[in-house]
């Protein structure tokens, strides 16, 4: 049983977590679809610290033409706002949106900026669309898009744009970070350290809040439902591993917080 709960969460993080090329480079990029840099990339500001770390290295290393933040105040907003805080006592990140909070990061570590940041947005939702609004009015076209979002919502954000944008425009999905776990004396740890991650258990609550809303019926987020998202399609061992988990961790599934409805 310890391995089958370890071996669950590993397959809903593989899903959810979703990375087209194996790393962010010109070489993977040119490697998987024949370019070198793509046209928009966006951090999106529902990860962990680490987030910033991802955007920062694309940055150096010319990943793309414009680089944009996305974030207001969610779900997600205080425990950023505590943990790059905790790390960086200069930051004060009190009154900060996730964008701000991940480009003053930025500026403080590795003297860098975004091009652009969205401050507004209170969900995935509004992510996508304000982020379009955002790109229209400054008048950037794109053929490609790098989304870089925390592994859990991942999946789901890929979705959410492609609801909106034509099928030619190559959407490229680059997880902040990739989290295994494993069972030890029947505590789950993670494998490898991660900057600024998830407690364990949060971790596990945001994963498996995830599969309901991908799910396309009358309760998930796709057409056939709330149509926020594109389709999608759930693997069987996906759904398997989710049944699992759900029948351990069911009263911890992260519902929706209505509190950050979009009210567009």
């Amino acid at each position: 049983m310890d391995n089958r709960i370890a071996d669950s969460i590993n397959i809903l993080s593989r899903f959810c977590g979703k990375r087209d090329i194996q790393d962010l480079s010109a070489a993977a990029l040119q490697r998987t679809y024949g370019i070198t840099q793509a046209d928009v990339m966006v951090l999106f500001g529902g990860s962990i610290i680490c987030g910033g770390d991802i955007l920062a290295y694309a940055i150096k290393n010319n990943i793309a033409k414009h680089y944009v933040i996305a974030g207001g105040i969610g779900h997600t907003t205080e425990t950023l706002r505590q943990t790059v805080h905790t790390a960086y006592p200069s930051i004060d990140t009190s009154d900060l949106s996730e964008a701000e909070i991940f480009n003053t990061y930025l500026k403080t570590v590795y003297n860098l900026h975004a091009d652009y940041l969205e401050t507004q947005s209170t969900n995935c939702g509004n992510n996508i669309t304000y982020v379009l609004d955002l790109l229209k009015k400054h008048s950037i076209s794109f053929t490609s898009i790098i989304l870089c979002q925390d592994a859990t919502m991942q999946r789901r954000m890929e979705a959410g744009l492609r609801k909106y944008i034509s099928d030619n425009i190559l959407i490229i999905n680059y997880a902040t970070y990739a989290a295994e776990v494993s069972m030890c004396n029947n505590k789950l740890n993670y494998v490898t350290p991660i900057s600024g991650m998830w407690d364990i258990n949060r971790y596990i609550t945001l994963l498996t809040g995830e599969i309901p809303r991908l799910t396309d019926n009358s309760q998930g987020y796709g057409p056939l439902g709330k149509n926020f998202i594109a389709h999608v399609d759930i693997p069987a061992d996906v759904q398997n591993a989710f049944e699992y988990l759900k029948t351990i961790y069911g009263t911890n599934i992260r519902e929706a917080n209505p509190r950050y409805a979009s009210r567009e």
